[in-house]
């Protein structure tokens, strides 16, 4: 693989690190239950860490690094913004919505997990992908569970 596709591949998960930034951030402000903020306030510092990390792997293969979250997640947030005015802002509400943006994160890494990336970019997105795997599990336990008290 050549640096640019390298390069490229970083950039497409510093993008969704950073749709997860600031989707776990509204995701925080639209939650009514304290835990939940907390958590969601957590997670978008964890994406906020991840993108740092994958935009130093884009500067040692000698590329400029993404700054932004991508259209599509910018357009997912301002549907969620919408619904939520329409339709209320329930704990229930946020994590489905929380969900679904993993959803979205999960597809990307299990994508660039699929290209032949060196072993040490391999390594940093491997264990990041794990990282979404369990924010995506525990978002819908937490989902799961508010559901059934509901």
């Amino acid at each position: 693989m050549e640096n640019h596709e390298i390069v490229s591949t970083l950039n497409d998960l510093i993008e969704t690190c950073k749709d997860g930034e600031e989707g776990f951030r509204t995701c925080a402000d639209d939650a009514t239950n304290t835990q939940l903020k907390s958590l969601f306030a957590d997670r978008a510092q964890s994406c906020a860490t991840s993108s740092r990390e994958l935009q130093d792997l884009v500067r040692a293969y000698g590329g400029k690094p993404e700054t932004r979250s991508s259209m599509t997640g910018t357009i997912h947030r301002r549907w969620i913004d919408i619904k939520s005015s329409i339709m209320g802002k329930d704990d229930e509400t946020v994590l489905n919505e929380c969900e679904r943006g993993e959803d979205v994160a999960l597809r990307a890494y299990r994508d660039a997990l699929n290209k032949e990336l060196p072993s040490t970019v391999r390594t940093v997105v491997e264990r990041q992908s794990y990282g979404v795997r369990q924010n995506h599990d525990q978002i819908k336990r937490l989902r799961d569970q508010v559901r059934t008290t509901s």
